[in-house]
């Protein structure tokens, strides 16, 4: 009986020194992240190809684009079909 405590005191020891690790692991990269965030703030400059996705108005859409989504979605069926 006591050598079956005394092994599960030892893997209750490994146990909370394997959780704490991680808990201080986590924390330091929390940490670190945020002094990292706070040292270089994100700079948003709008890109070519954000400027044209906004300037399309909500309901329009590029007709080569839906042609192309068409044939891939037929090809793709066409394909499974026969296996």
């Amino acid at each position: 009986m006591g050598e079956l405590s005394q092994q599960l005191s030892e893997a209750l020891s490994i146990m909370i020194m394997g959780m704490g690790l991680v808990f201080i692991f986590l924390s330091t990269l929390i940490i670190g992240i945020s002094i990292v965030a706070r040292l270089f703030p994100a700079t948003q400059q709008p890109t070519q190809a954000a400027a044209n996705t906004q300037a399309a108005p909500a309901g329009s859409l590029d007709p080569a684009l839906v042609a192309a989504i068409t044939t891939a979605v037929h090809q793709y069926r066409k394909q499974h079909r026969q296996s």
